[in-house]
């Protein structure tokens, strides 16, 4: 498993409304987040294309995975 994974951003409610009993939301369109698996925590920065996310993440991960490989630990992807 990977230390950090790119996720899906949680919507962000731009405006409500409400009609009768019913409460009705707009949201922004949804980005991807970065998310930690050892720190179990979503990183801060929002990114708005899944290719994007996808390169810092290799970035972010680039270092655990040479020092990993060079230990003998093999990484396959979940």
């Amino acid at each position: 498993m990977f230390r950090f994974v790119v996720v899906p951003a949680i919507p962000k409610e731009k405006e409500s409304w409400r009609c009768g009993k019913r409460v009705f939301c707009s949201t922004e369109p949804i980005g991807f987040n970065i998310y930690d698996n050892e720190e179990k925590c979503r990183l801060s920065t929002e990114y708005s294309s899944r290719a994007t996310a996808d390169e810092e993440c290799e970035r972010l991960n680039a270092p655990y995975l040479q020092t990993d490989l060079g230990e003998g630990r093999h990484f396959s992807q979940s």
